[in-house]
């Protein structure tokens, strides 16, 4: 008799955790409301706000109305019907982005504005919570240009209507609108995120760029998946859109502060201090004098970087083993004769191509460190302009080749192990040092956005770019250098042993 009791004690409880948890939820978000009614209202008050968003919700279709209508006409000339098929996605994608992305003006000056302008005081002094202020700003920004959008995109397809062209399938129009929604979700996301850690409107429109580049990037990529025809795959983009909202929405939440906002004086550029401080976190001196021994600095300052870089190391992996699979996959696909990986002087032809190409001796190790180097560097130099979205997709290119030319070599019936003998020495230190490289760079460029809680945005990147030039001089070159020397001596040898059969 005690069992059912306990369970439906148990039940009860569960009742009673789920009831709290829904009910706290609809507090805050009704106390958030406050927030946003109060946003809404300035704005449609402020026609430099509304006329914009506006203009660009009815102009803007008409344009790509008029647009389209031409350049279908001049298309079907020459009957590339497969060409305007194609077209009309973009289009209406690119009709309800303009909109959306007017969404930047709006959330940049969410926090930083209203300091400026004094009235942000009120506000942060009143009852609610951090998390209500900037959940009640974040909707806020976002209502009025994602309203813009499906308004820009109703106007385009009532126009394509009205001139007869033919109409997208439902199923598109539903993906491209919350592919819209999307983008100015995340935009906002970010932008609201640098609102509240920048102390000027000016410093806050010069970060723009770190939102406004990625989603560029996002948009060329939808494009190309669009003209491609695979259709299929922005639903994957729709939900890691999804997934990078969540995560700024939580960073944002995590790391606003209203006394920092508030107490925050705007930022002097003294670039003499600015090389002081940087240098002594690269020395990872303590403040406090007290000395450590090599094995305790090692310990906690480089081991201890590479823990805080876990997290970003672990997307860079996982982006790695995908670009892996994909060049698998599509190397099942497109596939080249067989001929060319089972001839009988296979390796006498490898090993040719390495003494013409120059990787041999001390020049062949040169030649592959800095290549390596090289791309690495130009990795981390652009995922800072990225968020990390430039890195990580540098560092898959290779690994989708590398993908391809092994289910290649699979196809045409190499043993394994010549498979395993090209690949796995020079890896087992190249692979590690690129996902710490990249994960360095994937951390680099998201403390733009997201500094650690407790760290203003310069604070909060001048450590991660410490982190980063400590862990290169002793993690990540050594790793270079070994994955050089294997690759130049280990791995041919090893691979020749393969082919011999013994």
């Amino acid at each position: 008799m005690s069992t059912p009791t306990s369970v439906s004690s148990i039940e009860q409880r569960a009742g009673v955790e789920k009831r709290g948890l829904v009910r706290s939820v609809r507090w805050n978000l009704s106390r958030a409301w406050i927030v946003t009614r109060r946003e809404l209202v300035d704005m449609l008050r402020d026609w430099r706000i509304t006329a914009p968003v506006l203009l660009l919700s009815l102009i803007t279709p008409g344009l790509a109305n008029w647009g389209a209508e031409r350049l279908l006409a001049w298309i079907a000339r020459y009957g590339a019907t497969l060409v305007a098929d194609r077209i009309a996605p973009f289009l209406l994608l690119a009709v309800g982005f303009f909109p959306a992305s007017f969404s930047l003006i709006i959330a940049l000056e969410s926090f930083v504005g209203e300091k400026e302008r004094r009235s942000l005081e009120p506000l942060l002094s009143s009852p609610l919570t951090d998390t209500q202020v900037y959940i009640g700003k974040t909707l806020a920004a976002t209502m009025p240009p994602t309203i813009g959008s499906l308004l820009a995109m109703v106007v385009y397809v009532v126009g394509q209507s009205l001139a007869g062209s033919p109409m997208l399938a439902p199923s598109m129009l539903v993906q491209i609108a919350l592919l819209n929604i999307m983008h100015a979700l995340v935009m906002v996301a970010g932008a609201v995120i640098v609102s509240s850690q920048v102390t000027s409107v000016r410093a806050a429109n010069l970060l723009a760029s770190f939102i406004i580049v990625p989603i560029a990037l996002l948009l060329q990529t939808e494009a190309f998946i669009m003209f491609w025809g695979h259709y299929g795959a922005l639903w994957w983009m729709l939900v890691g859109l999804v997934v990078v909202y969540v995560v700024l929405v939580r960073m944002g939440v995590r790391s606003f502060n209203r006394e920092d906002l508030l107490g925050g004086e705007i930022d002097e550029i003294n670039l003499v201090q600015i090389a002081k401080q940087l240098w002594r976190l690269v020395l990872a001196r303590r403040e406090d004098g007290v000395q450590r021994s090599p094995w305790q600095w090692y310990r906690d300052e480089v081991l201890g970087a590479v823990t805080r870089t876990r997290p970003a190391m672990a997307l860079v992996a996982v982006a790695m083993l995908a670009a892996f699979l994909i060049g698998r996959y599509y190397g099942t696909v497109f596939g080249v004769p067989p001929e060319a990986f089972v001839l009988d002087d296979w390796y006498a032809r490898f090993h040719s191509l390495l003494i013409d190409t120059g990787l041999s001796g001390l020049t062949g190790i040169l030649l592959v460190l800095v290549q390596n180097v090289r791309v690495l560097l130009i990795g981390t130099v652009l995922a800072v302009f990225s968020v990390g979205v430039l890195v990580v997709l540098i560092l898959m290119l290779p690994i989708v080749v590398i993908g391809y030319v092994v289910a290649q070599m699979a196809t045409a019936g190499m043993a394994p192990v010549v498979v395993l003998a090209a690949l796995v020495p020079h890896s087992l230190f190249e692979v590690p040092a690129a996902v710490l490289a990249g994960g360095l760079a994937v951390r680099l460029g998201a403390s733009v956005l997201a500094p650690p809680p407790g760290k203003r945005l310069g604070e909060g990147w001048l450590e991660a770019l410490a982190d980063t030039i400590r862990l290169w001089w002793l993690l990540i070159l050594p790793l270079l250098i070994a994955a050089a020397v294997v690759e130049v001596y280990v791995t041919p040898a090893l691979v020749s042993i393969a082919t011999s059969g013994g």
